[in-house]
Formats: structure tokens, C-alpha cells, sequence
């Protein structure tokens, strides 16, 4: 592919795709093909799903769906998808997620979401009494014991048929069934749909019965990976309200994990806002989506007008400027190169933004308690980004554990935490701190690293590029770290006016990423991935504003049908399926 050739990206795409075709004919690559490459997801789900008190043959089973989404990595291709980036990004974040699950925790024997109990009628749960628990309705105790956590009492009572029992309060942990309590009969009368349970919070562990039941207790598991509504939520994301929190404490002899210090507080230390009202989410998500819409609609329109974001096959830096630039940003590379910074920053921050908003839409707008149960109430989505006035104080670190979405951390902190355990260390000390940074990044510079192995370009530099960008941060948080420790120590933090302390860790933060951000955004720019149609339907180009306009054939509809999955049959039969 030569650049005299390329007049438009939309000739490289036609480009892009006579070259796909030719690869897929010839058998060097294969597509996205579901259900075959979902294969590895499907078998998370299945073994979660059978009672394993012991979690038995977790590393057989992990090193399965390495192997099967490493093999997705490496086989498959698509136009679609980020131009492919999204391949390598869900496959290796399928094996990070199942590490976590599997390996480094137990999550049968020690996780619990938030669940609601049956009103039986009494008023007991509406109020939130105490007595509901005194009561026996709640599993209220234990690490391995398991129940579904709804309904004790009515399920014992059903299963042993016996008034001594029911005199007698749970074991926990007797050891039947590998540590796992079995469980009574389920009454699906009396355990009532999520519709039905208008009773109070509590905690639900892993249920035994019904299979329903388990089944939705393991997706919410594998799909909420920020812990909202489970004991594992991570830090920096606001806690439940603070009614809910009280029910929490009272039905399990206040063991909960969430903290009853900050249950005021709507707002986390990081400026995550929880919603209380529906109409309050709606209004806000709404707005976001809108304005996410129509700045990503903008903000593709002025990428295709500049020829660095095509995913040319050339060094990056060669290109041209857009030619709608002023001669002061044109004529110098410093301006150049931040302003194609800051294009490629708002492009990324936008979509992610535009793309969690329609969660919230979907299961609390659309759906809502009445279908979902708790997993359709408003302050189950929290906001993605924390307040930009966490880099003001904290600096690098600020921007990436404060303003930064924290979707993947609980995930990227998991090995390091399991490790410091192991080795004895303070988590407070330095040495901790710094291992648990530096395995945060590198396990984040390989998820990128995959996604730009993926993308149907050969001039990526997955390791050289994303990789070495986000192992390069915890290099630069240290040093800040280290810098204010040294100020502290001489005594000279104490007499720098708080608002020079704020611009200082300003300017330090945009000028290390002014630096070390080329390294990710060129790999995404020669990647190709802004290539991809954000939206549906372009405002902008419907007006005439596109690279080619309305002369072009640029209209409204920006997808191409070429991109939707199609039927694809393969070589054998469990090779064929919806193809992308």
C-alpha cells in the first residue's frame, strides 16, 4: 500500500478491505466467529456454575481458556471492532478477569452481592428491623458455608420437616459437601422474583438452589467489574446509601465490608457521584450520552481530515497537518504534536464515556428494579470518572486512580495483593506500594498491548508502543511519590502555598504525558483504529461538513453494511457462525 495512492481514508477502507478479503481466502487469518470464540467465556461461566467448596481443577481450568483466547489472539482479524483492537482487548481481558475469579480469589466461598429478602407480610423488612435477622432469614455467617441467602428459616423448615431443627440455629462451615451447606428446596413462591422481593437489603453468597439463582449470581459476577453492589467493590467508588448499608450491617452482625464512615456521602474521595432517583440518573446519563454522541461525531470528522489518524502505513510524524489548522499550529511540531494529543485524548475519553453510559440506560432506565430487581436500582451506576481535580492533588497518580476510569483495576490489583500477602509486607510501605503499581501497569500495557497485536495493520508496535507507555507510569508515580517525601523531610512541603503545590503537579503530569503519551496514541493512530464509525447517523456530514461532503457520497448513514455480522462458514462445522 502506497501512500500516493491513499487520496481519502475512505479509499484506505476500501483498501483495507480487499486486503482482509484476500487474507481470509487464502487462510491466513480467520474472523471473530460467534459462538466458537466466545468458547473460552462459556466455559468461566460453566465452571462457576458447579459447586466447587475445594475449587478443585481452577488451574486446569484457567490454563484452558488462556489457550483458547491466546489462540483468538493470534488467529483472527477484523475490520470491525476498533479495526480489531477490540479482539485482542476482550481476549486477553476474558484470561486477566478469570485469573481473578479462578486464582487469586475464592469467589464461591468468600464473595456476596447485595440482594433484597421476600417481605413475608410482617412489615419486619420494609421497616428494616433488627429482627428480621434474629429471625434466621439471612445466612448471616461463614466464609465456605453457602446458601442463596434469602429465606432461611422457610427453606429449612421445607427441607427437614422437623421443629428441633428449626429450633436449632445454621452450622456454618460442618463440612458437608466440601464446606457448602446444602439448600432446602427452593420455593419459588416464597423466594419470589426480583419483582416479588420488596423486602430488605441483605447479603446473598453463593447460591445452591436454584439453578437460576446461581445462574444469576455468576453473570452479575463475571459482568460487574467494578464490585458495585458486591463485597469486593473497589476503592474509589462511592458505597451503597446509606439505608441500605444499615440493613447490610444489621442482617449480618455488621461483618460487611462496606464501611458505615462515608454512608452520607453521594460523592466518593475520588468525585464519583451515586445516584439516588431514577429520574435523577436519567437526566444526567441522557445528557451525557447527547453530548457524547455529538462530540464524537465532531471529534471523527476532524480525525479523517487529518491523515495521522488513517492508520497510514508510515511513520506517523510524516504526515501532513490538517490543512483547517492555523499556520502557528501547522508550522510548529510542539503545537502540532499536542493539539493530535489532545484530539486523540478527547476521542478516547469521549467514547469510553459515551459507551458506560448506556449500562445505567439500559438496566435502570429501561429495565429498573421492577424486572432486574437490585441490579436495576439508580445507585448501582455510579459515574466512570472520578473529579479532574484529583491531578491538582495527587498528580500522576491522581490521574490514574482518581480521574481515570477504575473499570479493570480490581482486576489489575489482584496478583500484586495476593503477592504482598505472601511475602509479609506492609501494603502501606513503599516496596508494597511500588509492586503493586508496577503490576497494575504491566498487566494494563499487556491488555492494550494484545488489542494492538489485534488490529488488522502490520505496523503496530504492541510492545515497543502501548506496552512500554503504561509500564513507563508507575516510573513517573514513584518519582512524585519520592519527590514529596524528600520535600516533607527537609521541611520544605510545609511552606509551599497550596495553590503553586496544585499547578506544580499540573504541569508535571501534562508535560511527563506530553512525552510518554505518543507511545500509545501513535500505536492507536497507526493501528487504524479511528477508522471506526462511532455513531450511527452524522450530523456533521448530513450537513456537508465530511472529508469528501455530499459530492463524495458522504450522507447521514455512516455504517456500512459490510461491517454488520454476517454468516461465515468455516473449515469445520464448529468454525462457522456470525462472523465480524
Amino acid at each position: 500500500m502506497k501512500h500516493a495512492t491513499i487520496e481519502s481514508h475512505q479509499a484506505l477502507l476500501q483498501q483495507y478491505q480487499a486486503q482482509y478479503n484476500s487474507a481470509l481466502e487464502a487462510g491466513e487469518i480467520d474472523p471473530f466467529i460467534y459462538p466458537y470464540e466466545t468458547l473460552a467465556a462459556g466455559i468461566l461461566i460453566l465452571y462457576l456454575l458447579i459447586p466447587n467448596s475445594e475449587r478443585r481443577f481452577r488451574y486446569t481450568i484457567f490454563a484452558l481458556i488462556a489457550g483458547l483466547s491466546t489462540s483468538t489472539i493470534v488467529r483472527c482479524r477484523s475490520l470491525t471492532m476498533g479495526n480489531g483492537f477490540g479482539i485482542g482487548l476482550i481476549c486477553c481481558w476474558c484470561i486477566l478477569w478469570s485469573a481473578t475469579v479462578l486464582i487469586f480469589n475464592d469467589s464461591q466461598g468468600k464473595f456476596k452481592r447485595i440482594e433484597r429478602k421476600v417481605d413475608d407480610g410482617s412489615g419486619e423488612e420494609a421497616d428494616g428491623k433488627v429482627a428480621a435477622r434474629k429471625e434466621g432469614h439471612l445466612d448471616t455467617s461463614g466464609v465456605n458455608g453457602s446458601r442463596d441467602g434469602l429465606d432461611l428459616a422457610s427453606q429449612s423448615r421445607a427441607l427437614l420437616g422437623s421443629r428441633e431443627v428449626m429450633k436449632t440455629k445454621p452450622r456454618i462451615n460442618d463440612g458437608i459437601n466440601g464446606g457448602f451447606i446444602p439448600n432446602p428446596p427452593f420455593n419459588n413462591k416464597a423466594q419470589g422474583t426480583p419483582t416479588d422481593r420488596t423486602g430488605t437489603f441483605a447479603w446473598q453468597r453463593y447460591p445452591l438452589q436454584p439453578f437460576s439463582e446461581r445462574l444469576d449470581w455468576v453473570l452479575d459476577l463475571i459482568t460487574n467489574f467494578r464490585g458495585m453492589g458486591w463485597s469486593w467493590r473497589i476503592s474509589g467508588i462511592p458505597p451503597p446509601p446509606p439505608h441500605v448499608q444499615a440493613q447490610l450491617s444489621a442482617s449480618e452482625n455488621s461483618n460487611s465490608n462496606e464501611s458505615t464512615s462515608d454512608a452520607d456521602s453521594r460523592v466518593s474521595s475520588t468525585g464519583i457521584t451515586r445516584y439516588h432517583t431514577r429520574s435523577s440518573l436519567l437526566r444526567q446519563k441522557i445528557q451525557t450520552l447527547t453530548l457524547g454522541y455529538l462530540s464524537l461525531d465532531v471529534l471523527k470528522k476532524l480525525t479523517m481530515h487529518d491523515p495521522y489518524f488513517w492508520g497510514l502505513p508510515m511513520p506517523v510524524h510524516s504526515l501532513p497537518a490538517p490543512t483547517y489548522l492555523p499556520l502557528t499550529i501547522t508550522t510548529s511540531p510542539t503545537l502540532l504534536k499536542s493539539y493530535r494529543l489532545l484530539l486523540s485524548l478527547g476521542g478516547i475519553y469521549t467514547a469510553l464515556l459515551s459507551i458506560f453510559t448506556l449500562g445505567p440506560l439500559v438496566f435502570a432506565g429501561l429495565l429498573g428494579p421492577r424486572i432486574l430487581g437490585v441490579r436495576g436500582e439508580p445507585w448501582m451506576y455510579p459515574d466512570t470518572y472520578g473529579s479532574f481535580s484529583a491531578i491538582y492533588d495527587k498528580g500522576l497518580a491522581g490521574w490514574w486512580g482518581g480521574w481515570w476510569h477504575q473499570t479493570f483495576r480490581f482486576a489489575f490489583e489482584a496478583p500484586s495483593k495476593r503477592a504482598v500477602e505472601a511475602l509479609g509486607w506492609d501494603p502501606t510501605t513503599l516496596k508494597a506500594k511500588a509492586l503493586q503499581i508496577f503490576v497494575a501497569f504491566a498487566l494494563s500495557g499487556t491488555l492494550h498491548a494484545c488489542g494492538s497485536y489485534t488490529t488488522f495493520s502490520n505496523t503496530t508496535h504492541p510492545l515497543t508502543g502501548s506496552f512500554t507507555f503504561f509500564i513507563l507510569q508507575p516510573i513517573g508515580i514513584i518519582a512524585q511519590m519520592l519527590a514529596s517525601r524528600l520535600l516533607k523531610m527537609y521541611g520544605i512541603a510545609p511552606h509551599i502555598p497550596n495553590r503553586v503545590r496544585q499547578v506544580g503537579n499540573f504541569v508535571v503530569v501534562h508535560v511527563w504525558l506530553y512525552y510518554t503519551a505518543p507511545l500509545l496514541v501513535d500505536d492507536f493512530a497507526r493501528g487504524g483504529i479511528w477508522l471506526f464509525e462511532p455513531v450511527p447517523f452524522s450530523v456533521v456530514r448530513g450537513l456537508g461538513f465530511g472529508v469528501l461532503g455530499k459530492e463524495g457520497g458522504e450522507g447521514w448513514c455512516c455504517w456500512r453494511w459490510e461491517w454488520f455480522a454476517k454468516w461465515y462458514w468455516g473449515r469445520r462445522w464448529w468454525r462457522s457462525g456470525l462472523a465480524w
